[in-house]
């Protein structure tokens, strides 16, 4: 090549090679001081979208890790709660148990206990209520399966994980009732004589005198012990257990016949008993217990509902009663890092009404019910209240479980994909100092040496000069 002025080659040459290699120095000062290899599109494309989908799945991976941790306090909260409860139900069982001692206590120890019995079941009652997790109920049926119905006389006592969503008709077919019987002469006058009314083998002394509602009223302050409860019903006296089913009875004998200056009843045994509803729910027929009636198949199985009517107490209603609504409220945790990496659990409600269902030939319907105020009441109370015991230590088994083998577990495998995760994005977007130190270094030489290079390739065009002199 010739020598020229106009243009001057190997300038530009020696130019453009110092513009990369001054490119490259600022490509290796940002990689060195941000730390990443890839800081832009047009680092590596390819390697910008992998990454940054690494980025987003370990941002997730991190939250599922915190949303585990936070499910497992949850989970404990519940738990400790139904410790509690767990305590309650051992000692209610001590009471039930010297209740039954009846070769020694008398009616004044038995309503002792069954006042502090009384007392323990407003205690789980307010637990349940009030366990919480910031605003969230947990142990009320708010968390779990729950039911509402649409009738003001049916109430829906408790449904299970074996019942599925949805909407279910009742329909009562057969009446419960409480046992139930009414003097066979109306008082109208003072009773003549004193009296002595046995009503289900507890003796209640009537002093003359007494009119009819006194008499009412002297027979309800035994209510507690003899499980009845006395009214006024058509001018008659009316005597009806306060429990409802076939497993209640009711006996009633005067020590004076019957008449208009006597309590009615007469000295002739009056027996009667109760009678379990029957009805159909979603249109399967089931025999209840009492005012209780239990799906214990299909789709509504576990369904438990009570009956009652607020116009008459010693029946329930009769015929359809409206829709039960089931949802489910299960605590559903977000324990993964992409979408639907959902686990579940139901707390179902542990109020004392929810608890000691399904106890075969049992009196009391469930644990809001039982009775220690006498040695047979205090039997069948046992018998619920272990049922009540299995039922609360069944769900803290499910809780310790599902904690354990689904929170825990999940979490640790999570920290796992989360360590592995960020390794395979640091080798796609982190910079290797050792080799870009000697990139720079590299660099840095060849810019010096193109400065140097570029400022003699600036004097060729000098040369010329010489050849004009």
């Amino acid at each position: 090549m010739g020598l020229s002025i106009a243009n001057n080659v190997p300038a530009l040459t020696a130019q453009h090679n110092l513009n990369r290699a001054n490119q490259n120095v600022a490509s290796s000062i940002e990689r060195l001081s941000s730390g990443l290899k890839i800081n832009r599109g047009a680092d590596g494309p390819a390697a910008l979208v992998i990454s940054e989908k690494q980025r987003a799945q370990i941002a997730g991976l991190r939250q599922a890790i915190d949303n585990s941790e936070k499910a497992g306090s949850v989970v404990q909260t519940a738990e400790g709660a139904l410790n509690e409860i767990n305590s309650l139900l051992v000692k209610v069982r001590s009471l039930a148990l010297d209740s039954a001692n009846s070769g020694v206590n008398d009616s004044d120890a038995l309503a002792a206990n069954q006042a502090e019995i009384a007392n323990a079941l407003d205690t789980i009652d307010r637990i349940a209520n009030n366990t919480q997790f910031g605003t969230k109920k947990l142990l009320n049926g708010a968390a779990g399966i729950n039911g509402v119905a649409s009738d003001t006389d049916v109430t829906v006592l408790k449904a299970t994980s074996d019942t599925a969503s949805g909407s279910y008709n009742a329909v009562v077919t057969t009446v419960g009732e409480r046992a139930t019987t009414t003097a066979t002469a109306t008082q109208s006058a003072a009773l003549a004589a004193d009296e002595i009314l046995i009503v289900n083998n507890v003796s209640i002394g009537l002093n003359a005198g007494l009119s009819q509602t006194q008499v009412v009223n002297r027979i309800n302050e035994f209510t507690a012990q003899t499980g009845v409860v006395a009214d006024v019903n058509a001018g008659n006296t009316r005597l009806y257990s306060q429990a409802f089913g076939s497993d209640i009875a009711l006996s009633v004998v005067s020590s004076v016949a019957a008449a208009a200056n006597s309590s009615g009843f007469g000295a002739t045994l009056i027996n009667d008993s109760g009678v379990d509803v029957i009805g159909t729910i979603d249109g399967t027929t089931f025999t209840g217990k009492g005012n209780v009636l239990t799906a214990i198949s299909g789709v509504a199985q576990g369904l438990s509902i009570q009956f009652a009517d607020a116009a008459n107490p010693v029946n329930t209603v009769t015929g359809a009663q409206g829709n039960i609504t089931v949802t489910d409220n299960s605590l559903v945790f977000q324990i993964g890092a992409n979408q639907n990496q959902t686990a579940k659990i139901a707390v179902n409600k542990v109020n004392a009404n929810a608890l000691g269902f399904g106890v075969t030939g049992n009196q009391f319907n469930n644990l809001s019910e039982i009775d220690v105020t006498s040695a047979a009441k205090a039997q069948d109370t046992l018998a619920v209240i272990d049922a009540a015991i299995n039922d609360v230590t069944n769900l803290r088994g499910a809780l310790g479980a599902f904690q354990s083998n689904t929170l825990e577990a999940t979490a640790n495998n999570l920290r796992a994909t989360l360590e592995n995760t960020v390794n395979a994005e640091s080798v796609i977007r982190d910079t290797d100092f050792a080799e870009e130190i000697a990139a720079f270094t590299k660099g840095q030489v060849l810019v010096q040496a193109g400065t140097s290079v570029l400022g003699n390739a600036n004097q060729i065009p000098q040369l010329v000069l010489s050849l004009l002199r």
